[in-house]
């Protein structure tokens, strides 16, 4: 969809309004493409766009009809929502009839190139419960949602990966208004969601394809560049299946909004930047053919294929990821067991007591997770006693655990302790954090 579409509506009631055929337009914001019938179309962008306009001091707003319901999310922004150009004008104290403007029969167009359109209902997300064994991987996937961590999943097909990641959002907290509303701008952005009346409300999850481009993942498109997968996947999970199977220039593109939470895109027709503060998950196999679980004996890949393999994800890239876990595959007695399973809401609200123990300790700090914390706040004011960490220090002194490793461990530990009530973490919750640490040092 051409960028200026956006303007269609306005350019042509300021035209009006010269011409003296309109009057009373000043101080509405017009939102709308321009069908040739006379027909007014939704657009790309509306709730992103009103937003601003409410900012800047604008109150008073007319949208196509199909962008009346996500327009009106926005607190404040007065909005009209009309089927075509014949309908705006007669309300601004014109004759339709003076204009040559047909009132259009039938229900008002959607935008032009657009099929993407109806925003779904939000669905809930599969329940933990359904996972069988995977007791490790479980508490990982605790961990991760309750202090923000990035997670890595190494493990043979059918080990139940995917499984894991898909119930990661589940996890999570509801968003609050004010990231309700910062998440449903990008999507907006993103298409057209018409008759959309809500909010979305679920931390979202992207799962792009391994053979996804830098610019589905990163944003990109013609004119103004269009979030990516990263920018919709804010606040929520973004998951790489098969990880190393992704252009090596798609991974290392994603350093960027790890480490700042934005992405700034820059392209001839000018410079867009998006919030992409998510949870990265990655998943992938032993090996090329995924057969070198347990003894690996059928597994035919040369140690080079192995190091070529894994040698995708960059070590900038993985000394990002806090949790890096093997996932076995299910045994039979795990899969058979009847027994009770935890379900994904009854994690969930260990999960929200701990986020918000984090957020009260850290707020002097200016942080909201335990995976935000810095070297210097986790060596100065939240130093542990060497007696609780005199397991990390050893495996530092020994060379297996870098510098980094060795504050994204404190990180970790701080978390178990939260989800275990703790005011700080014991020398335990450190060696269970090494545990999920070291699990990918060997990749």
């Amino acid at each position: 969809m051409c960028q200026s579409l956006f303007f269609d509506l306005a350019i042509v009631m300021a035209a009006l309004e010269a011409a003296g055929d309109v009057r009373r337009t000043g101080g509405t914001v017009f939102i709308a493409e321009l069908g040739l019938d006379g027909r007014l179309r939704a657009v790309r962008g509306v709730l992103p766009a009103v937003l601003a306009a409410i900012k800047a001091g604008w109150k008073e707003f007319v949208v196509a009809e199909p962008n009346l319901a996500e327009a009106e999310l926005v607190a404040g922004a007065k909005v009209r929502g009309y089927g075509s150009l014949a309908q705006v004008v007669a309300d601004f104290d014109a004759d339709p009839q003076d204009l040559v403007l047909a009132v259009p029969d039938g229900p008002p167009a959607a935008a032009g190139s657009d099929d993407d359109g109806a925003s779904a209902g939000e669905q809930a997300p599969p329940d933990l419960s359904e996972v069988a064994g995977q007791a490790e991987a479980r508490l990982a996937l605790e961990i991760a949602a309750a202090g923000g961590h990035h997670l890595m999943m190494v493990g043979p097909p059918g080990s139940g990966k995917t499984m894991l990641a898909e119930r990661l959002p589940g996890l999570l907290p509801a968003l609050s208004d004010e990231e309700a509303l910062e998440v449903t701008a990008i999507h907006s952005l993103d298409q057209v969601r018409r008759g959309s009346n809500a909010l979305i409300r679920r931390p979202p999850y992207e799962r792009p394809h391994h053979s996804a481009s830098t610019a589905s993942i990163i944003g990109g498109g013609t004119g103004i560049p269009r979030p990516g997968a990263a920018s919709r996947a804010h606040r929520g999970v973004l998951f790489l299946d098969e990880a190393p199977e992704f252009d090596k220039r798609v991974l290392d593109a994603l350093r960027q909004p790890l480490e700042s939470g934005e992405l700034v895109l820059h392209r001839s027709a000018g410079t867009a930047a998006y919030p992409a503060r998510f949870q990265l998950v990655l998943a992938a196999n032993p090996c090329p053919c995924g057969k070198a679980a347990g003894k690996g004996i059928s597994c035919e890949c040369t140690p080079m294929a192995r190091r070529r393999y894994f040698g995708r994800l960059s070590g900038p890239l993985l000394d990002r990821v806090d949790i890096q876990l093997q996932v076995n595959r299910v045994q039979l007695a795990q899969l058979s067991d009847a027994g009770p399973r935890e379900s994904t809401d009854q994690v969930a609200v260990r999960v929200k007591l701990a986020r918000d123990t984090a957020r009260e300790r850290l707020r002097p700090f200016g942080l909201v997770h335990n995976a935000d914390l810095t070297g210097r706040i986790l060596r100065g004011p939240l130093r542990l006693p060497s007696a609780d960490t005199a397991l990390l220090d050893r495996a530092m002194g020994q060379g297996s655990l870098s510098a980094r490793g060795y504050d994204r461990v404190l990180r970790l530990a701080w978390t178990v302790a939260d989800l275990q009530g703790r005011p700080r973490p014991c020398a335990d919750d450190v060696g269970l954090a090494l545990t999920l640490r070291q699990r990918g040092e060997g990749l």
